[in-house]
């Protein structure tokens, strides 16, 4: 049925809006959550989501999701009118996180090329019935009401409706200005008239056919969607429907009278307009020949939707009558497709590349070659190149919030199911990452949040009994340091049970027999939760027990580069760090060469470049070296050692010691000398490579070869 109107770009269109729109449904609900009611605003705001959720749906069609979200619109169109002071908040939480989810599952299947074929009407009448509970607990019902059965949407189609003026009807002349740069602006035309006609006792607009008619969309961008409105509401709320956003740049409403109503736009008085260019005695003379021309137009009958036609000099066309169109503004925000974010960010790589070539070019080195234009053009394209990867990686990047309001929803439904009281915070939710990592780190967050509120947090008893708040807590927070994002997940909850752990490690034969368990740290034991098929719940349940989860966290986070970091104090709780990359695309590095192979480690880690002598070296019998710079004794990894290579400088005295800094500890890479620093695109290891210890990528440098990115935090494990 909706195959008639239901083309890619609405369908698109639609999507886009709706989802924002629940984004923010649900910050608002998860931020008041655990309040005795919602505020005036918050209600306000979710009875305009669901009213335009509603309209958007009727229009393409999807039955489902305009009942459900039209059910709910009546419960917070009751709760803005009759203000009740008798509602059960956390049900009503939970009624609209349900719609949020019914409407959001639906549109996943629209999303990939499904049908929305959900059925609402559970939901619907458990909605309905919760209305009428809420209106006889306040007496605006009576007990035993019977449900009204679920009206169906009308359908979209052109309407007139009839005029039914009494005392309390208000007349206005509607126009709308919507941005130059929107796609489909009939449809979000047709949207304002679907908003408008449940208050509407009468009803016109211009163009009249914005669904069918491919002139429509033209017409409303040059001329703009103009509406004759007889309504009992008032201005002000009005206004409160019909809003300046994202696809209306200006909203005009005149009060007027009825006869001026019925006049259409040609009554005086009725719009405000201001002639800044004319003289005083031209615009007197407009004047009297406006005052001419609405005598002769009243000889003749009008009806409602009219407007006036402005004569211009023969042979010239017409047009509308209206204030001289100002300028329009470009819009501010537009969508852009991922895909073409990631070939973009793609292309930038390959241009950082190439550039490497040309300013690497070994013809460029020829003894006594001037070459002062050909430098200072390097540097003006090396500038725009570097500015170039800033603007598009700003564009990637994108903040925390949602993915922290995604967890936020988790700990508000475990700790329901599970029956425990747990408050949820969020610190650094507005930092910022790269798009493709916080699509990596969604569920490794999803299973370390869980584990806090299942495994971490106590039940309220255990809690008094310790002598804790009866609410636990769960923190998520978000900071950048050193081109690294760090993410913890906190609880104060009963922490990990070392004792518990070297057990269940002991009976699956993962303790080292020749090794006493007190040599153990602390930070090696929490590392065994995240092996493959470790747990130490005993009793499966619905989020935990089966030892599957926290090797995800892991596998996950190593796939992006990231690590994973264990902390916790017996019966005060625990942290998970995440510690992730910015960025997946260009790094900065410094490239070095250990024989014949080259290395790039990224700037961050670098503290300094020390050239040491033999005399400075410390060898221990277990092969253990160290080299004691200004007192303090370093230790040292020598790269061709490291990974057996040829050809590599042996004595110290003819390499270059570099001193990293990776998570407060300090150690030394020696290595044969240092080419410089460079701008370094990021590329996967194929993957018929075998995974190698210390080595993240790999990148392409200018003079054509391969050199291998480090991670010196592997290289510490």
């Amino acid at each position: 049925m909706a195959d008639q109107f239901n083309t890619d770009d609405m369908l698109d269109m639609y999507l886009f809006e709706n989802t924002q729109l629940l984004e923010r449904l649900q910050e608002i609900v998860l931020e008041q959550k655990d309040e005795d009611y919602f505020d005036e605003d918050s209600i306000n705001e979710i009875f305009r989501t669901m009213h335009t959720i509603k309209g958007s749906s009727g229009i393409m069609m999807f039955d489902d999701i305009t009942k459900i979200a039209h059910k709910l619109e009546d419960v917070f169109f009751y709760l803005r009118e009759s203000h009740p002071e008798k509602v059960p908040h956390v049900e009503l939480v939970e009624h609209v996180l349900d719609v949020a989810d019914f409407i959001m599952g639906e549109m996943e299947k629209l999303q990939n090329g499904e049908s929305a074929d959900g059925n609402s009407t559970k939901a619907v009448a458990a909605i309905d019935k919760f209305l009428t509970k809420i209106k006889v607990a306040n007496g605006d019902a009576e007990p035993g009401t019977a449900a009204k059965e679920p009206e169906k949407p009308a359908e979209p189609q052109q309407f007139y409706i009839a005029p039914m003026a009494t005392n309390a009807s208000h007349f206005f002349k509607i126009y709308l200005t919507y941005n130059p740069e929107m796609e489909l602006v009939n449809v979000h035309a047709y949207k304002m008239v679907y908003a408008l006609k449940e208050i509407a006792e009468d009803l016109m607009y211009s163009p009249e056919d914005i669904i069918s008619d491919d002139r429509a969309c033209d017409e409303i961008k040059e001329n703009g969607f103009k509406l004759l409105l007889q309504t009992q509401s008032t201005e002000k709320e009005l206004r409160n429907i019909i809003k300046p956003g994202y696809d209306i740049q200006k909203v005009d409403i005149y009060e007027c009278t009825a006869k001026e109503f019925q006049q259409g736009f040609d009554s005086v008085g009725s719009e405000i307009r201001i002639d800044l260019e004319s003289s005083a005695e031209e615009i007197e003379e407009k004047a009297k020949k406006e005052e001419e021309e609405k005598e002769k137009q009243q000889k003749k009958p009008m009806a409602p939707g009219d407007f006036v036609i402005q004569s211009k000099e023969p042979g010239k066309a017409k047009k509308l009558a209206k204030d001289k169109p100002k300028k329009a503004e470009k819009a501010a925000f537009i969508s852009v497709d991922v895909a073409k974010m990631d070939m973009l960010m793609d292309l930038i790589g390959e241009l950082v590349i190439s550039e490497s070539v040309v300013l690497q070019n070994p013809d460029l080195k020829v003894p006594g070659l001037k070459l002062d234009n050909f430098n200072k053009a390097a540097a003006q394209m090396s500038k725009i190149s570097t500015d170039l990867q800033n603007v598009i990686m700003s564009m990637r990047m994108v903040p925390l919030t949602n993915t922290f309001q995604k967890m936020n929803r988790i700990v508000f439904d475990v700790s329901r199911k599970l029956g425990k009281d747990i408050e949820f915070e969020m610190v650094g939710d507005t930092t910022e990452v790269d798009k493709n990592i916080i699509e990596h780190i969604s569920d490794p967050l999803m299973h370390l949040v869980r584990n806090s509120v299942d495994h971490g947090i106590e039940s309220k008893e255990e809690r008094l009994a310790k002598g804790k708040p009866a609410k636990g807590k769960v923190t998520l927070s978000a900071k950048t340091e050193s081109g690294k994002v760090w993410i913890g997940v906190q609880d104060n909850g009963q922490g990990l049970d070392r004792d518990k752990i070297m057990a269940k490690a002991r009976k699956q034969g993962i303790l080292d027999p020749t090794r006493p368990d007190n040599s153990y740290t602390d930070k090696e034991v929490y590392q065994f939760i995240t092996l493959p098929g470790f747990s130490t719940n005993e009793k499966v349940t619905e989020y935990s027990g089966r030892g599957v989860g926290m090797d995800v966290v892991v596998s996950n986070l190593q796939s992006i580069g990231g690590t994973l970091e264990i902390e916790s104090t017996p019966g005060q709780g625990s942290i998970m760090s995440l510690k992730i990359p910015l960025t997946l695309a260009i790094i900065d590095g410094i490239v070095m060469k250990v024989g014949s192979s080259a290395f790039v480690m990224e700037t961050g880690v670098v503290k300094e470049f020390v050239s040491v002598t033999e005399d400075m070296m410390i060898e221990e019998p277990n092969g253990s070296e160290f080299v004691m710079i200004r007192g303090e004794a370093y230790p040292v990894i020598r790269l061709g050692d490291w990974y057996h290579l040829r050809d590599y400088k042996r004595k110290v005295e003819e390499g270059m010691m570099v001193i990293l800094e990776v998570e407060g500890e300090k150690f030394c890479l020696f290595v044969d000398t240092l080419v410089g620093k460079q701008e370094i695109v990021v590329k996967p290891i194929p993957s018929y490579v075998k995974k190698v210890k210390g080595l993240s990528g790999c990148t392409q440098l200018g003079d054509g070869s391969i050199a291998l990115i480090l991670d010196a935090a592997a290289m510490l494990e």
